[in-house]
């Protein structure tokens, strides 16, 4: 399958496993983390650790008041609000409603949303 996409004033079309580098624009992989013509890094390309989504349902179950799973999906800030109002029990009811998103959230935007 190929991509259109508009390149300095022209429609150039690229394959599925391509795209333009940041920096200057030439065609490369689409998993290369920096481009071989001028070396910019290419966000999108930084693996970050895959989280697991059981891990996140099953933390957000048992420990989800004290805002474990908010912790465990690097979301430390929201984790300290959850400690800081667990007895409260609103964070409690919060992590209920996300181990229901999570639970129906499929793996691939799961993984794209959390790593």
């Amino acid at each position: 399958m190929t991509d259109v996409t508009m390149r300095r004033g022209g429609v150039a079309p690229i394959a599925g496993s391509q795209k333009y580098c940041s920096g200057c624009a030439s065609v490369i992989h689409t998993d290369a983390p920096s481009c071989p013509h001028c070396g910019a890094p290419q966000g999108r390309s930084v693996s970050r650790e895959r989280k697991s989504r059981g891990v996140a349902i099953i933390l957000a179950l048992f420990l989800g008041g004290f805002g474990a799973h908010k912790f465990y999906l690097g979301r430390a800030g929201w984790g300290v609000v959850y400690l800081l109002f667990f007895w409260t029990f609103i964070p409690a009811l919060a992590a209920f409603i996300e181990l229901i998103m999570y639970a129906a959230m499929g793996e691939d935007a799961f993984h794209a949303k959390y790593g």
